[in-house]
């Protein structure tokens, strides 16, 4: 009997996990779903069985940390951290590797969706349709309240980070007109030209940029990297988005941009702490927030789940699953 520790989470479907691990696995599989997302909670759950085993795999969504810590007590069967979200930035993919442990993602199963939730949060910024939406519920019937806005196609929009999503938003913001730049160390020059892009120092993508999206993982050196110096080099009229992860902006220098209106709007879909507590960042005027939604819709969701749920059968039956993390990559 092999053991799979999943978690409840609204990403992740358990009646579609054990459909299609019923036929995709070699032995029985036994599926226990647990309210995670913490640490505490994993270890606790993962603890193990009174005959000593434990679980073969746990599937964890975006809001549960894996620890050095929680990889270790979580026992010597564990074979599979099953990531059901794009990034790993909270999983100790090292620990893992130290204890034998296949860390695997989901990396493309909302590519589609993010790019155009990116785009969706730029032009509401661009636009000032919130503004627009607010006054007109106020009674209010005025084009100026929405002043200044410009044109699309005049400006120049810079991508922090080229990866899949940056590059579908690139090629859906192709048709508007816009120059594009993009930053991205990880990305040669020829990649970037094929689509149109113009590729960049990080200084220059601000510098030059009227507006940037942020597509970038968490890692060590993206952390905190768009700061007060990056967001000084844009101007009154720059919108900042980020659908990456929320600690790549430093929270305290956008609010103070914000606040000296030094640039125009950010729209967020990534926070510092999610869900936010009294975020100053959330509800204001020059701001639109959406909650770690960008990566949703129905279809993305299937395609999580089925992904997901084949990365566990692989790894449970002994191969090599397509998501496996490499823990010597470069961008981790």
């Amino acid at each position: 009997m092999r053991r799979v520790l999943l978690s409840a989470s609204s990403m992740i479907d358990p009646d579609a996990f054990r459909a299609l691990l019923r036929d995709a696995v070699d032995e029985p599989v036994e599926i226990e779903v647990a309210r995670l997302g913490s640490t505490e909670r994993l270890i606790e759950a993962g603890s193990g069985f009174e005959d000593g085993s434990g679980f073969d795999a746990v599937v964890v969504d975006v809001h549960t940390p894996v620890s050095a810590e929680a990889i270790d007590a979580l026992g010597r069967s564990l074979d599979a951290i099953v990531r059901a979200a794009v990034g790993v930035d909270d999983v100790d993919v090292a620990a893992a590797a130290d204890a034998g442990v296949t860390v695997t993602r989901v990396p493309e199963y909302c590519t589609k969706e993010v790019a155009t939730h990116s785009l969706s949060l730029l032009f509401a910024c661009l636009r000032s349709v919130t503004e627009y939406d607010d006054a007109v519920a106020d009674g209010r019937w005025r084009w100026e309240v929405g002043r200044p806005i410009r044109r699309v196609s005049e400006s120049t929009v810079g991508l922090l980070s080229f990866g899949p999503i940056a590059r579908r938003a690139a090629e859906q913001l192709s048709g508007f007109g816009a120059e594009l730049l993009a930053y991205d160390p990880f990305v040669d020059g020829d990649r970037m030209d094929d689509r149109g892009v113009e590729k960049v120092g990080f200084e220059a993508l601000f510098d030059r940029s009227d507006h940037v999206a942020v597509y970038a993982p968490l890692t060590e050196s993206t952390r905190g990297i768009v700061d007060a110096d990056a967001l000084s080099r844009l101007s009154a009229h720059s919108v900042v988005v980020n659908v990456g992860r929320g600690p790549v902006i430093d929270a305290d220098a956008l609010l103070e941009a914000l606040e000296a209106d030094a640039i125009k709007a950010a729209g967020l879909d990534v926070l510092a702490e999610e869900p936010p507590d009294d975020d100053p960042l959330v509800g204001r005027d020059d701001t639109v927030v959406t909650p770690h939604a960008a990566w949703y819709s129905e279809d993305a969701r299937e395609d999580l789940n089925r992904s997901a749920a084949d990365d566990v059968a692989a790894v449970l039956n002994g191969e090599v699953p397509d998501g496996r993390v490499d823990p010597d990559a470069d961008w981790l």
